[in-house]
């Protein structure tokens, strides 16, 4: 509220809240699918609306559409796979469906000549629902636009909130998804490569609310990839703790664009320790709970993940643990970057700017130190309780199949792999103080082979590009000059309502010359046609 206190909006504001509020609680407490997707769309639908709630903004307008044909893309997906575990089960009902789960593994379903393993089939498509919404790599290109929308929007929804339902519905579904371990498989290296691809694009955005949405998305992929190796006890505590310091994230670079006259670009921040000393404290600790500093909310959690993933023992469980090593120590370097370049960086602000700097409201002050009480001893109080050996916390909520529990090995695998993920955020926060010290980044920079992996991550690894290039602009041109010209304007309106038309028009223009105003004319055709319906009648039923 404070934050948009001077937007002369703010009541439709409270009001798209209250409506997400309302779907999402409909989406976490159903007991059946229809209710879940009746959330899972609404949650879509107030999403649009807050994207967009500037929408005198053509990037806003544009963004909340991107968002909206993104995820409706993955929600057919979804909509398919409910259809199936109807036809299937015959019930839409969570604890009817997932007892009956075990007696339909190994059954099969035609479709198109090929026999597909039922539970595979519906793993996969509740899967790729969630894609869409946890911004999963081919399906993420929403989520750093989603930005545009205000702050505590981001905080709130795309950071801490609406992206992880996605996650929410894989957890949720553990009984179905813990039968489909092909898909399990699919779905540990989606979730690698998602954290190492998001942490790369975070690397060297400019924007800081774009580095923030970079890191949720690299966040969600930690999450999606617990999953995968069966551990949705551990995805569910880190979606918990990622809640707190994200929001905390969000909330602060709130603050710091409020007092800089709405300014985003990191490189025009610097120096603003002194003048924002709460804010800057606030920062410090959520970038430290990202980075999974030791005794901090996000290291119980993230260090976690990683060691459960090195336990399994298997190609994907190694493949992502050395995946998520180099993510995190990605993390950790954009998110000092973040601190360093808004705080302890030369001041780059502009005079007329720096001029107003004023450190947040006490409301502000209040919503951050809630969260930094959250990002600092959330992980420490529930970890035992959540995630400890023998908790029965969660009870029958989540399914894990025996043979699929590592939690008990990930207590004794060698000690340098639990320490592993401390080093490298270590060595990259050295590194951004080293760089920026001595602008070593402009001469790289300069290189033309690292110029090259500069652009690649610059332009977000060319998502983009190649789906305008090669999926949006030639449907686009198949949609208005094929379909809607060809077939639209074309075919339909000559056989259609332009057809009939003239056709009337020109039997009315050939009647009219009859119209004489004669009456033996009149007479004639009274006789005539008398003359023609007692033949017929005569001629079919004598």
């Amino acid at each position: 509220m404070e934050y948009m206190s001077h937007d002369k909006n703010i009541i439709r504001f409270m009001s798209y809240i209250s409506l997400f509020t309302f779907f999402m609680l409909i989406l976490i407490t159903g007991d059946n699918f229809v209710l879940l997707f009746l959330g899972w769309e609404g949650v879509g639908l107030c999403s649009y609306l807050l994207i967009s709630f500037w929408y005198t903004r053509i990037q806003a307008n544009k963004s909340a559409i991107k968002a909206l044909i993104v995820n409706r893309i993955s929600d057919f997906g979804l909509t398919i796979g409910l259809v199936i575990i109807y036809f299937v089960f015959k019930s839409l009902d969570f604890s009817t469906v997932f007892a009956l789960t075990p007696f339909f593994k190994g059954k099969t379903i035609l479709f198109l000549g090929i026999n597909f393993d039922i539970i595979d089939i519906i793993a996969a498509l509740l899967f790729f629902g969630a894609c869409g919404k946890s911004a999963q790599i081919g399906l993420h290109t929403w989520l750093p636009d989603a930005m545009e929308g205000p702050t505590p929007v981001s905080a709130l929804i795309h950071a801490a909130t609406m992206v992880t339902a996605g996650v929410f519905l894989i957890i949720k579904c553990s009984p179905i998804f813990e039968y489909a371990p092909i898909i399990l498989t699919i779905i540990t290296f989606i979730g690698a490569l998602t954290a190492f691809f998001s942490a790369t694009a975070g690397l060297v955005q400019n924007d800081i609310k774009k580095v923030i949405a970079y890191s949720t998305c690299s966040q969600l992929g930690y999450m999606i990839f617990a999953c995968g190796i069966s551990n949705y006890h551990v995805s569910l505590f880190h979606l918990a703790n990622h809640a707190f310091f994200k929001a905390l994230l969000f909330l602060s670079a709130g603050a710091i664009i409020h007092s800089l006259s709405n300014e985003q670009d990191m490189r025009k921040f610097g120096g603003l320790m002194n003048l924002l000393p709460f804010t800057s404290t606030m920062l410090l600790i959520g970038s430290l709970s990202l980075m999974g500093f030791p005794f901090l909310t996000g290291f119980y959690s993230k260090d976690l993940i990683l060691e459960l993933a090195y336990s399994k023992y298997t190609i994907s469980g190694t493949f992502c643990y050395w995946l998520g090593l180099i993510t995190a120590f990605f993390t950790s370097f954009y998110s000092y970057r973040i601190f360093y370049l808004t705080f302890v960086y030369k001041i780059n602000s502009y005079k007329k700017v720096a001029q107003h700097i004023h450190e947040l409201p006490k409301n502000m002050g209040i919503s951050l130190l809630a969260l930094a009480f959250g990002s600092i001893f959330l992980g420490y109080v529930s970890k035992d309780l959540l995630v400890g050996l023998g908790t029965d916390f969660l009870n029958q909520s989540i399914f894990i199949l025996p043979e699929n529990n590592s939690q008990f090995n990930a207590e004794f695998i060698p000690h340098i792999y639990k320490i592993l993920p401390f080093f490298s955020s270590m060595l990259a926060v050295t590194l951004v103080n080293f760089f920026f010290e001595y602008n070593v980044q402009w001469r790289l920079k300069e290189a033309y082979n690292l110029n090259a992996i500069y652009k690649l991550f610059i332009y977000k690894w060319y998502f983009d590009a190649i789906y305008n290039k090669f999926i949006n602009i030639p449907m686009l041109d198949f949609a208005y000059n094929k379909l809607f010209k060809s077939v639209d304007k074309g075919i339909l309106e000559f056989f259609g309502p332009w057809g009939l038309y003239a056709l009337l028009l020109k039997l009315s223009l050939n009647v009219k010359f009859d119209q004489t105003g004669q009456i033996y004319r009149y007479v004639g055709y009274i006789f005539l046609f008398c003359f023609v319906q007692i033949i017929i009648f005569n001629f079919y039923f004598f």
